[in-house]
C-alpha cells in the first residue's frame, strides 16, 4: 500500500510541475469535443442574416470566444487543479482524462 501511495504522490508532484500544460490540454480537448455543437448553435442563431454578416460573426465567435476562453480559462483550471494535494491530484487527473475519453468515444 505504501508503494501505491508513493507512486501516486510521485505522479502528482510531477503533474504539479506541468499543471498549466495539462490544463491547456484539457481545455483544448473539451473545445474539440464540444466545439461542433457550439458552432451549430451559432449557425442556427445567425442563419437568417446576410452572408457577409454571418461569416463575420462566425469568424469572430470562433476566434474570440475559443481563443479568449483558452487563454483566460486555462489559468483558472490550472489553479483549481492545483488545490488538490499530492495524494488526490494524480487520481483526479486520470479520472478527468478517462471521462474525456468516454465522452469522445460516445461522440
Amino acid at each position: 500500500m505504501d508503494l501505491l501511495l508513493d507512486l501516486i504522490a510521485t505522479l502528482s508532484r510531477w503533474s504539479r510541475g506541468h499543471l498549466y500544460d495539462i490544463s491547456l490540454a484539457i481545455m483544448a480537448t473539451l473545445f474539440v469535443l464540444f466545439g461542433p455543437s457550439l458552432n451549430a448553435w451559432v449557425q442556427r442563431t445567425i442563419g437568417g442574416l446576410n452572408f457577409i454578416f454571418r461569416t463575420l460573426i462566425f469568424v469572430l465567435v470562433c476566434a474570440l470566444v475559443y481563443g479568449m476562453a483558452i487563454v483566460y480559462l486555462t489559468p483558472y483550471l490550472s489553479a483549481g487543479l492545483g488545490q488538490f494535494n499530492n495524494y488526490t491530484l494524480a487520481p483526479v487527473l486520470l479520472l478527468v482524462f478517462f471521462l474525456i475519453g468516454v465522452i469522445a468515444d460516445r461522440s
